[in-house]
């Protein structure tokens, strides 16, 4: 059971997603490739079994295995489950059961999904076919998902040594990771965002080691104990360290080379991290005193800038590097 979050504490949907692209070997080109064309290809191991799906190494052996087989669109469910609330960019949007379906013709199973009226329709055991998507493209959705069926085993071509081959040859794909969370910051953090909203910096003095947390962690993670005494620091602090950018990140309008610094704010334990604006580049250094410069409606920094001051002492920061 997850306790219910205390109700000035903050909460918010956070999402992390990305693309991951990758390039595909022989064995993993043909086989969804194989899928654009409605073929489905194993791999035969050094033992004579065929794997579905197909992987490029003997899993006993560690072997390059390369020897493609064509298995049947009709199986036989080995396990499975039921997913009464499918979820965004599963292959069903109503409810429908999670399967290892072994293929005809080969010796492991496949995971996908299995289109059936209810749980009580689904067994161990039940014949299943591949329905296949109306739009291929040359990925593991070009099977849309799996269906009862009660027909004739697979055609004699499944089991058939197949070389591979296929026009225009799927060889690299994107695949889209995406996490969804309610993302709650807890008691110190919720603080230290309310205090940026107001243009002020609240970390927490932890009442062992008396090291000032910013931002807090709710608990000093070397004493082990909780910081409650919360503690205002800055505004202004000093550079310990820095690194100049020179790639230019998507969706971030900020001209190239830029520095991100390490920032020991006035009366902080540790420092944070910022942008180094109103300076250029190659005048950053350590020790250089900055001050936030408020992102417009003031809920945080959009970047520190030099306050003009002398430098800082390298005695003064050298612990916090």
């Amino acid at each position: 059971m997850t306790a219910a979050p205390t109700p000035d504490v903050l909460r918010a949907p956070l999402v992390v997603e990305f693309p991951f692209t990758r390039s595909l070997g022989p064995v993993q080109s043909a086989f969804l490739t194989g899928l654009r064309e409605r073929v489905v290809l194993g791999v035969k191991t050094a033992d004579g079994k065929v794997m579905v799906p197909p992987a490029e190494y003997d899993p006993v052996t560690a072997e390059e295995i390369r020897d493609l087989v064509e298995v049947g669109a009709t199986g036989t469910v080995t396990t499975w489950a039921w997913n009464d609330d499918p979820r965004p960019q599963q292959p069903l949007t109503t409810p429908f059961a999670w399967v290892l379906v072994r293929l005809d013709g080969a010796d492991t199973a496949l995971l996908h999904a299995l289109d059936a009226p209810g749980p009580d329709a689904v067994r161990t055991g039940m014949r299943v076919r591949i329905r296949w998507a109306e739009d291929r493209k040359g990925a593991i959705t070009d099977i849309a998902c799996f269906e009862p069926y009660e027909g004739e085993e697979a055609a004699a071509s499944a089991g058939q040594p197949h070389d591979g081959v296929f026009e225009d040859a799927v060889t690299g794909i994107v695949a889209e990771a995406r996490l969804d969370y309610t993302y709650s910051p807890g008691r110190a953090q919720t603080a230290y965002i309310n205090g940026l909203a107001e243009r002020r910096t609240v970390g927490e003095r932890c009442p062992s080691c008396h090291k000032v947390y910013v931002p807090p962690r709710g608990a000093c993670p070397t004493c082990g104990v909780a910081t409650t005494d919360r503690v205002e620091v800055g505004p202004a602090g000093t550079v310990t360290t820095y690194c100049i950018v020179n790639i230019k990140a998507r969706n971030l309008d900020i001209e190239v080379p830029y520095v991100y610094a390490h920032i020991a704010l006035d009366g902080a334990g540790l420092a944070l991290h910022g942008r180094i604006g109103g300076i250029p580049y190659d005048e950053v250094r350590m020790g250089l005193r900055v001050e936030p410069v408020w992102s417009e409606g003031g809920r945080h920094p959009d970047h520190y800038r030099p306050t003009g001051e002398p430098d800082a002492d390298y005695d003064v920061y050298k612990e916090l590097i």
